[in-house]
């Protein structure tokens, strides 16, 4: 799923019962004007690309500034109070973004590799009922967890017992790169954050796990060295206000900044383009394992 954002304004567009009174369709069929208009600016503009080059960071600027004035526009308060954050169609505009942002650095690894919002393997474990039917049947078990966004590989894989014929075959969705949107990150959700990114690196240690969010809900108190993830972005430089008093004309709302996309965007092209270095022999061959 890649266009989280779109889809989520089609649920609504569509819905049986709700948001069928006629201020929600006007307001709908607003910010659904301004969405395409989002949508096919950035389909339309390409890259950056796996390969380094001038242009890169103007291309991450118009991107941001695209962004800018979407979602000033769909952050009005009219929009805010009809859809309130349980309808996840504010959140999901982060989510969508991230997409637009790699689309054409992964595309040019393989057409077949795993963009988008995706269904991780969290755990496999096998559950048979007894030792004759695990002689004949698999009975594998699959937990997922979802993510925000991942940049990884669909992995199918067919699970058969020796001297058997019958197999169940299972796609496995495996992240090179996790990354969780919020609109503000505070010490819970850190937290959380933090127990996904220790189970996603068991499976796959050579992942990097990330948290983007607009604003901050942290204190001084929160020793940050403790937690799992690798890195922490604060697009907007500022710290959380509650959404009732953004409206306020005494407050005064930071952009994304454009220099924080540019971080993130390189540090995710340099861990995709690098080797992963990190097997006991390559350690062995220098001295030092880790």
């Amino acid at each position: 799923m890649v266009f989280v954002h779109g889809d989520n304004l089609t649920q609504k567009e569509t819905h049986d019962t709700k948001y069928t009174d006629s201020e929600s369709k006007r307001l709908l069929a607003e910010i659904r004007k301004r969405y395409n208009m989002w949508k096919k600016a950035n389909m339309e503009l390409v890259g950056p690309l796996s390969i380094k080059t001038k242009g890169d960071e103007d291309i991450l600027k118009l991107r941001v500034n695209l962004l800018n004035e979407y979602k000033e526009f769909i952050d009005q308060q009219k929009y805010a109070e009809k859809f309130d954050s349980r309808s996840n169609l504010h959140s999901s505009v982060l989510e969508e973004f991230m997409y637009y942002l790699f689309k054409d650095l992964v595309a040019g690894f393989s057409k077949d590799a795993l963009v988008g919002k995706a269904h991780v393997v969290k755990d496999l474990f096998f559950l048979s009922p007894n030792y004759k039917d695990m002689l004949i049947h698999p009975s594998q078990r699959i937990e997922e967890k979802d993510h925000d966004f991942v940049i990884g590989v669909n992995m199918r894989a067919d699970f058969v017992c020796s001297g058997q014929t019958n197999k169940k075959s299972e796609l496995l969705q495996i992240p090179a790169v996790a990354v969780e949107c919020k609109t503000y990150l505070d010490k819970t959700m850190l937290e959380g954050s933090s127990a996904a990114a220790e189970q996603l690196k068991l499976r796959n240690p050579n992942s990097l796990y990330i948290v983007v969010s607009e604003w901050l809900k942290l204190t001084e108190a929160v020793n940050l060295n403790k937690y799992k993830v690798d890195q922490i972005y604060v697009l907007r430089k500022q710290k959380n206000t509650d959404r009732e008093f953004r409206y306020l004309p005494s407050y005064s709302k930071n952009p994304i900044s454009d220099d924080c996309v540019v971080h993130l965007f390189n540090s995710i092209r340099d861990h995709l383009t690098k080797d992963w270095e990190g097997s006991i022999e390559f350690g062995l061959q220098r001295g030092w394992l880790k």
